[in-house]
């Protein structure tokens, strides 16, 4: 019991911590007239998307609660055996909702202000425009992880049930699913649209005040890249943790190590609740280790923002051995939790080096300019296809390691401490996106070169950080699925595959099959709204007389809704899709062929994610150091080529690559969750 006290006044103290870290953000100096004018526009669209978009998940919501009630809680087709007395999985469901969609709320509604800050910031120097952006993603990072562990933690401790709480992550899972999708079509379809349109076709600057879809541009990268990345990796840290516990009730079956208790606050129940809380303290004393110097280099930023990283993996293990002790459980559980943090650094760096133009790969693509853009995108798509392999080997020597250690119970508490810094490296996550904003404000408000050029810098390591949250979250969801479908196969009795039956080899297909449709659908999905967008600018380039001399000014408001009514309308169909295929699946060919749905989903579905992100961050990288002044620099049609394997890369790295996380771990929390009706 004391444990889940613990875990509470962490989540409290984490919670305080966001308020004062925001609280000092808001303290700082806005700026001028105009910068103020333009943040003021980019917080109005970013909230009115937010709001259409959650009253409409707030229909969705209903009615999956309504489903759980009926189906799981109050059995009325009579094939669990017990009815609950109140709807308890529903009211789980609802809680892990409230709590992801929460998460992207926070952390949006800091970025939006932080933005305009960083900015002011940046004027007076790199360290001190770095210290607000990435205190900005520190809010968010600390927030997700708050929440999350207050949120699981009431839900078992409440019901004390752990079939319950799976309905927790199930409602994290779905709806961090739509703001991914629906945040990632609305920004990549702005995006697309400014640069092919902006830099391409008219040649202006990027964030250029005439282009009218540069506020729906900014707005894009806090509802996409903010909002629904808190709102991704929510679900992937809750789940992680319900993985785990989940695994603790299966008892011996998977367990090469058993603490001898079945009460719901046995040791090994109450184990990663204990790490995600030790790692709470270690993400805000991390947070104090992020400093930079003004002129430094991208390999100099990148380590400023390791030192926190590597900071809070030091006390996060520190920490975990003593509770290991106090617990009375085996050592070889702090062998486990390591070796999830080393993989997960492992997958980062190789993330880093992959995307960063530091390095050779990214320069490589950047050399393919010079013989057009068909290169450029063969060049990045070969890189997003080998990038594959450390994280690919990376994950199995870590899945051996583990179950060698602890059984499939090791596996999932991999993930547990793979994901335990989550309030670090989300913050070094987060800052991209305000960075980014703070650079398209400097350029609509004509502030100095200098000014941009700081902006730039932080901009393009939040390229690479963000490549490495996509690495971190990618690795934990293989492994959260891999826990989730074990538990899977306990729940209904499917713990051995009949190659021979094919049942299990049409869900292996099927399985594999999705996501390729997932990402096929929302990349076109992408196409569709980024097509509407290119239509509008040239349309107001055309029509509007002065516009492009800068004369006159653009219809921002309109490009805004063209993104939103997009991106409303396009993501429905993916997310109804990931959560109705396994249902219909176990119901119309059994529960062996939801296992093989599961095993297919996640082979494919990881491999496809890793080399999606990294291809899209390696383009976009590629563009920024031409834009540096390499292979022509702006202007030149090198640079041309280069944004054209950007605006390929944007729904690569930012729709549909990070949505295939979430994919995986939604299809494994709905077969579990659902398992009694497939028997």
């Amino acid at each position: 019991m004391e444990i889940f006290l613990v875990a509470i006044a962490a989540a409290a103290v984490g919670l305080v911590f966001a308020l004062l870290l925001a609280l000092n953000i808001l303290r700082q100096d806005k700026g001028s007239e105009t910068v103020q004018f333009i943040g003021r526009a980019i917080q109005e669209g970013a909230m009115a998307f937010l709001s259409r978009e959650y009253r409409l998940l707030a229909i969705f919501v209903v009615v999956i609660f309504a489903l759980l009630a009926a189906l799981i809680d109050y059995d009325l087709l009579g094939r669990i055996g017990e009815s609950r007395t109140i709807p308890s999985t529903a009211i789980a469901y609802l809680g892990g909702a409230i709590g992801s969609g929460l998460a992207g709320f926070i952390g949006m509604s800091i970025a939006i202000r932080a933005n305009s800050r960083t900015v002011v910031k940046a004027q007076q120097g790199l360290n001190a425009a770095l210290r607000v952006a990435f205190n900005s993603g520190a809010v968010m990072g600390v927030s997700v992880v708050s929440i999350g562990l207050l949120g699981m933690t009431a839900v078992y401790w409440i019901f004390r049930d752990v079939n319950i709480v799976a309905g927790f992550g199930f409602g994290a899972s779905s709806i961090a699913l739509f703001a991914r999708v629906g945040g990632g079509i609305y920004t990549k379809a702005a995006d697309v649209g400014a640069d092919l349109v902006g830099k391409v076709e008219a040649g202006i600057p990027e964030d250029d005040p005439r282009n009218p879809a540069t506020v729906a541009d900014n707005v894009g990268d806090n509802v996409g890249d903010v909002a629904g990345m808190g709102a991704d990796l929510f679900e992937s840290y809750v789940g992680s943790i319900i993985a785990t516990i989940a695994l603790a009730a299966t008892g011996a079956a998977f367990l090469k190590l058993d603490d001898g208790a079945a009460s719901f606050d046995a040791a090994l129940f109450t184990l990663p609740v204990l790490v995600a809380a030790i790692g709470i303290f270690a993400s805000i004393l991390g947070t104090f280790l992020v400093r930079t110097k003004e002129g430094a280099s991208m390999g100099r930023l990148l380590w400023t923002l390791r030192t926190g990283i590597f900071g809070a993996g030091a006390l996060i293990l520190i920490g975990s051995g003593i509770a290991i002790y106090a617990l009375g459980l085996p050592f070889a559980l702090f062998w486990v939790i390591l070796v999830g943090l080393v993989a997960g650094q492992i997958i980062g760096t190789a993330s880093e080096v992959y995307t960063s133009y530091e390095f050779g790969f990214t320069k490589g693509i950047a050399a393919q300019s010079e013989t057009g853009p068909a290169t450029v995108i063969i060049s990045g798509i070969g890189l997003g296809m080998i990038s594959t392999l450390i994280p690919g080997v990376v994950i199995v020597v870590a899945m051996w390691l583990t179950n060698e250690l602890a059984g499939t119970y090791g596996v999932a508490l991999a993930a547990v401490g793979m994901l335990s810094t989550l309030g670090i490296t989300l913050a070094t996550d987060a800052y991209g996106p305000v960075a980014d904003n703070a650079g398209g404000i400097a350029e609509q408000a004509h502030l100095g070169p200098e000014v941009r050029e700081r902006t730039d810098a932080l901009d393009s390591l939040g390229n690479t950080t963000a490549a490495t949250g996509k690495g971190f979250a990618i690795g934990s969801a293989v492994l959260t699925a891999l826990a989730l479908m074990a538990a899977y196969s306990q729940a209904t009795g499917v713990d051995v595959f009949d190659l021979n039956d094919v049942n299990v080899l049409m869900g292996l297909l099927v399985g594999s099959i999705m996501p390729f449709l997932f990402a096929a659908l929302t990349m076109q999905a992408v196409g569709r709204a980024a097509n509407a967008m290119i239509s509008e600018v040239r349309r107001q380039f055309r029509e509007i007389k002065g516009l492009i001399e800068g004369d006159a000014p653009a219809d921002y408001a309109r490009a805004v809704d063209i993104s939103t009514q997009g991106a409303m309308r396009e993501m429905v169909l993916p997310g109804v899709l990931a959560v109705a295929a396994p249902i219909a699946v176990g119901a119309i060919l059994g529960p062996e062929a939801l296992a093989g749905l599961l095993i297919g989903a996640i082979a494919t579905g990881f491999l496809l994610a890793i080399m999606m992100a990294n291809a899209g961050g390696a383009w976009d990288n590629a563009k920024k150091y031409v834009e540096a002044g390499h292979h022509g620099g702006k202007g030149s049609e090198q640079h041309s080529a280069a944004v054209v394997g950007d605006t390929v890369g944007d729904p690569f790295k930012d729709t549909s690559g990070p949505a295939l996380n979430i994919l995986i771990k939604l299809m494994s929390i709905v077969a579990l969750v659902f398992a009694p009706l497939f028997l």
